[in-house]
């Protein structure tokens, strides 16, 4: 038992010392959308930019998919090519439930075991256009931030809406980095 202590609290530790730094300022927490339909929502992403984290280091060609579950929650398959758009594919599954269910705007995302307590993420839907194309999602705490959108690639003016929807909500969008994706609509696999 003392060993297992020990395995949880050096885990807990690396945890804490590989958390990417906090890119956004003020302690007021960000604006979500008011209203998020998760039936519209559900479907493939494509990452477009991203604050660096360990944990898709090295990935490019980055998606997301999520669908709806009969037990309200949503499933999240998120898919990562090591090195170019072309390279080995990484898959990592995932489940979110909602923590808002007035917006939808706010969710947990748990892609560790169900038995690990804590290894939930806040996934806050910051910003989301009209026509459901492009999304601004992120954590509170400023340490995640990610722009997603339906097609690979999005317009110079529609990458500066984006910013400027981080930019109001506190986040530095200096520390985006834009994500490779291939250069028009395929198939991943």
């Amino acid at each position: 038992m003392r060993t297992f202590i020990l395995f949880l609290a050096a885990t807990a530790l690396l945890a804490a010392c590989s958390r990417p730094p906090v890119n956004r300022a003020g302690d007021t927490p960000p604006q979500t959308e008011a209203s998020v339909d998760l039936t519209r929502y559900e479907g493939l992403w494509y990452e477009i930019a991203r604050y660096p984290n360990s944990f898709e280091e090295g990935c490019e060609g980055v998606t997301a998919e999520y669908a709806l579950r009969e037990d309200g929650k949503v499933s999240v398959t998120n898919t990562c090519r090591q090195g170019s758009v072309d390279g080995p594919v990484d898959i990592a599954e995932g489940v979110a439930r909602v923590v808002d269910e007035s917006s939808n705007s706010k969710l947990k995302v748990k892609f560790a075991p169900a038995w690990v307590p804590f290894a939930s993420g806040d996934y806050w839907i910051l910003y989301l256009d009209p026509e459901y194309e492009t999304v601004l999602v992120g954590s509170p705490d400023g340490r995640y931030l990610w722009i997603l959108a339906r097609s690979p690639q999005i317009t110079p003016e529609k990458l500066e809406e984006m910013r400027n929807a981080a930019s109001q909500r506190g986040y530095d969008t200096s520390a985006l980095r834009m994500t490779e994706q291939p250069l028009g609509r395929r198939e991943l696999f």
